[in-house]
Order: structure tokens, then sequence, then C-alpha cells
């Protein structure tokens, strides 16, 4: 594996993001040396906040590899992956992966996800200005075993 030209490419690609009015974030999943997809952070231009660069990469991955398990890739990133990135990528089985920018870089320009990480380490009824209730449901109270049996 070239990891340095990989990286490479994610910094390059984040940097055109950038020229184009959107975040300093790319990533690129990669498998047997080949680039399988990219994708930029998109955030600015879509409005949703999900849209970072590593889960439109897995998404296309998996689109065009028709399958969601990418356990044999890697990702490439510019930035260090977020939480939610990095619970994605681990869904997906994929276990190597490597980044430009960590929280520490990002930390003086506001782009650090140190702190939402840090609170996520907390049980999640405890985290601080997120409220979690459990409520059941009155009309359906064996989802998951309807879903088994659909199987």
């Amino acid at each position: 594996m070239d990891n340095q030209k990989f990286i490479q490419q994610a910094v390059d690609l984040a940097l055109e993001n950038v020229k184009r009015g959107g975040r300093p974030f790319a990533a690129l999943v990669v498998k047997n040396n080949e680039i399988i997809s990219t994708g930029v952070n998109q955030i600015k231009l879509t409005n949703d906040p999900t849209a970072h660069a590593e889960l439109l990469a897995l998404r296309e991955a998996g689109r065009l590899l028709s399958t969601p398990n990418l356990e044999d890739s890697r990702v490439y990133a510019s930035g260090q992956p977020c939480p939610m990135c990095l619970a994605a990528i681990r869904m997906a089985g994929i276990s190597k992966v490597f980044f430009a920018f960590s929280n520490t870089d990002a930390e003086p320009f506001g782009l650090s996800t140190a702190k939402i990480a840090e609170l996520l380490r907390v049980e999640p009824q405890f985290q601080e200005g997120l409220e979690f209730t459990q409520l059941k449901s009155n009309h359906c109270s064996d989802l998951y075993a309807i879903w088994q049996r659909q199987q």
C-alpha cells in the first residue's frame, strides 16, 4: 500500500473542497491498493450535518461494491474522523484508518471533534445537554423478532 500517496490525495481533495467554498475535509476508501470511492465534506453545500467526507465515501463504496461490508478496505482522511464517522467506519468492518491532521491540529480553527468524542464516552443518559428517554411502543413490542423472521 502506498499510504503516503493516498493520504496526499485526501489532502488534495480537501484543498479543492476549500477552494469551492467547502470545509477542509476529504476521504478515500481504498481496497487492494485501488481507490474505490472518495468523499468531501458537503455540510455547507447540503445543510446536512451528516454530510461528512468519510460517510459519503463509505456510502459510495458500499454502493459500488454492492455490500455494506468493507472489511478489506482502508480509509484515508484529511482530518481525524469524528465519532460519527468512526462509528460508521467500525460498522463497515474497516480496521485501518489513516488521517493527515489530528484534532489537536484542528482545535485552533474550531474544527476539532475531541469534545464530542469526550461526551460520547459517558453513558447516554448522563451526557451533558442531551436527554435520553426510552419509551416502549404500545403497538409493536416485537419489532426485532419480526425482522429476524424475515431474514
